[in-house]
């Protein structure tokens, strides 16, 4: 159908050794799920079910800047690893789940804590305070066919060479199997959903001039300048 101006163009991330790209359809991300970090967050790991909120599509960035945005003076670092899913459902089963995994990618969720503090406080969503342009810078994708499907590995993040984040894939709350289940529970999972699957404890405020490093076994690394 003819539209009234040009349709927008899909987001589309890099692949490791590949000319082709990954065009993303939707971004789901995990809230608290790794026990530190829940607990760093002032929360009890032992009693939450998981949660999700959402990004836009094209909030992903693989460009390696990250320009401070505007109306904060708090923004956060969160190392994550990213899902790619090549299909989907509704109520997918976990053991059926890794069979819809495309890939996987080291991605940052990055947070204006405060927005996202103040929308808390109000009862109301977090859209401010997460899915702001360019909140999620991402890293080049590995197919699981080459690095198979990840379960544990040393997930860290250093600001200017300091050790901020370091922790393991093995300590997520909820295994990416169930996050694909649980998600298809509420959701039509598809081809190019990405999944951020929860960052571990460390996480902290970012400033212009940084350099940050966000790096998960087996991946390729995802270096990031804050402008």
């Amino acid at each position: 159908m003819p539209t009234v101006f040009p349709a927008p163009q899909p987001a589309i991330l890099p692949i490791s050794d590949s000319k082709l790209g990954f065009p993303v359809r939707r971004v789901y991300c995990v809230g608290r799920n790794y026990a530190a970090h829940a607990v760093e967050m002032g929360h009890d790991p032992d009693k939450e079910p998981p949660f999700f909120f959402q990004k836009n599509p094209d909030d992903l960035d693989p460009s390696g800047t990250f320009p401070y945005p505007p109306l904060s003076q708090d923004v956060h670092h969160e190392v994550e690893l990213a899902v790619m899913l090549k299909s989907g459902n509704a109520n997918i089963k976990a053991e059926n789940a890794l069979q819809h995994v495309y890939g996987y990618a080291v991605a940052l969720d990055m947070t204006r804590r405060d927005l996202q503090g103040a929308a808390k406080k109000a009862g109301r969503p977090w859209e401010a305070g997460k899915a702001f342009e360019r909140s999620a810078p991402v890293g080049r994708i590995v197919p699981a066919a080459d690095c198979g499907f990840l379960s544990d590995g040393k997930i860290s993040l250093t600001v200017n060479g300091d050790i901020r984040q370091d922790g393991d894939l093995n300590q997520l709350i909820w295994k990416v199997p169930e996050i694909i289940a649980k998600l298809s529970e509420l959701f039509q999972l598809g081809a190019g959903d990405v999944i951020l699957t929860g960052t571990p404890a460390g996480v902290g405020p970012v400033s212009k001039g940084d350099v940050l490093l966000a790096t998960i076994e087996g991946l390729p690394e995802l270096r990031v300048a804050v402008g």
